[in-house]
């Protein structure tokens, strides 16, 4: 009899975990797919333009007007961010609610908002942070909802699996890339590789990515050429991937630098301006340095000529020092999208200085390689950045082998500069 019970008892929290799974990716899908309608509406709004991977900068708006909505959106920002962080319940990170914490409501949707809002104006910060804790804060309502109607109940591991692969759909459904939100799932979040964890991550963003797609359908995120990767590429890959290593590598260190020092009081009042205004002055010369990376990134993509280097240059300098102080002075966001557009000015620039004694180099597979190889290091997390590159970009199989080889050197590097760093520190 305690065995037909206990068969009972597993297949009830099959059959929830399984609903479960549906519901969550309808609603995730739902909520990435009204973050980016949201998100082209404050572009509209505050830039005149529309982003697309065609003009993915707003180059045709004027440059007084990219500076007058970044300041004014970081003034915004910072008094929402402001009051969220000192008068009201702090907002809860997808880490601590996977150990068990409540995310408040209102807040985090106010700050989750808060965050495409910012990026939308121009400010210098992924947008992909938003998403991931919008399907964090669902999956946990959700669970409350079960809760309540006293239907089977689910593990701990199973809470937190429906949790984190919550986080991983709204990366899906915001960016079309189910088999990437799945890797963020087991891969950064849970660090589980089970039939059980891949199964719910995958259904889940996969269901994400069809809701998401409604707006804009299943089109590239990065316009690349058609051409085939060759054996070039693979020697180009033994070059590049350990300085994207080395760099990525850094760029994780600073990253977490900001964010352990992140402004929570006042201060941020003076200090997410400051940064939105010089982020304003940059981008009068410099359109691409606005958003999320992903104007940066395209135009290291598209750069065929040796006078593009200095520019490719001054914008990843550029991108790294904003974005970080963006961080460091109070704003939320992620740092995958500011990784791609520093990996893929790398990667351009070295080509463009290798194209003269190397015409065999194709410049938008150097920034591609770039790309997944600082992501890969900054993230660490290597299968993740693999597969983000190859699903926003659509590449072929050809891509799979140097893009593996890159991420796995560049992975080696990284995390012996990061070891050097850390012991540095604890002396």
């Amino acid at each position: 009899m305690d065995g037909t019970a206990s068969f009972y008892s597993k297949q009830q929290v099959i059959i929830t975990l399984a609903a479960s799974t549906i519901v969550l990716g309808i609603l995730v899908g739902l909520s990435s797919l009204f973050l980016g309608l949201f998100l082209e509406w404050v572009e509209q709004v505050f830039l005149h333009y529309e982003e697309t991977a065609k003009i993915p900068s707003p180059i045709s708006t004027a440059p007084r007007t990219r500076l007058l909505s970044v300041t004014i959106g970081g003034v915004i920002a910072a008094i929402i961010w402001w009051l969220l962080r000192t008068k009201s319940q702090p907002t809860v990170s997808i880490k601590q609610t996977l150990a068990g914490e409540q995310m408040p409501w209102w807040q985090t949707v106010i700050h989750v908002i808060t965050q495409i809002f910012y990026v939308g104006v121009g400010g210098s910060i992924g947008r992909e942070l938003a998403p991931r804790e919008a399907g964090a804060l669902l999956a946990q309502r959700w669970q409350s909802l079960l809760a309540k109607t006293r239907l089977s109940p689910l593990s701990t591991a199973d809470r937190q699996l429906l949790i984190a692969a919550a986080a991983g759909a709204g990366f899906a459904g915001i960016y079309i890339a189910p088999i990437t939100g799945m890797l963020f799932c087991v891969e950064v979040l849970l660090k589980k590789l089970s039939l059980r964890t891949v199964t719910v991550s995958l259904t889940m963003s996969t269901i994400a990515m069809f809701v998401g797609s409604i707006a804009k359908g299943f089109k590239p995120y990065y316009l690349i050429g058609d051409a085939k990767f060759s054996l070039a590429s693979l020697v180009f890959v033994l070059l590049l991937a350990p300085i994207c290593g080395l760099i990525g590598g850094l760029c994780r260190q600073l990253f977490q630098w900001a964010e352990k020092r992140q402004t929570k009081n006042s201060h941020i009042l003076w200090q997410l301006p400051l940064i939105a205004v010089i982020t304003g002055l940059v981008s009068l010369k410099l359109p691409e340095i606005m958003g999320n990376g992903r104007s940066l990134a395209q135009l290291a993509i598209n750069s065929k000529q040796e006078h593009f280097l200095v520019i490719l240059l001054l914008g990843a300098i550029g991108k790294i020092i904003i974005t970080t102080l963006t961080i460091r002075f109070g704003a939320a966001g992620g740092t995958l999208t500011p990784a791609i557009a520093i990996g893929a000015v790398v990667g351009a620039a070295i080509g463009l200085a290798l194209l003269p004694m190397f015409p065999a180099l194709v410049i938008w597979q150097c920034a591609v390689i770039g790309a997944c190889t600082l992501l890969a290091a900054s993230q660490q997390a290597p299968f993740m950045a693999l597969f983000m590159i190859i699903e926003i970009c659509h590449l072929d199989y050809s891509a799979f082998l140097p893009l593996a080889i890159g991420t796995l050197l560049s992975i080696a590097v990284s995390k012996q500069v990061i070891q050097r760093l850390t012991n540095k520190r604890s002396y």
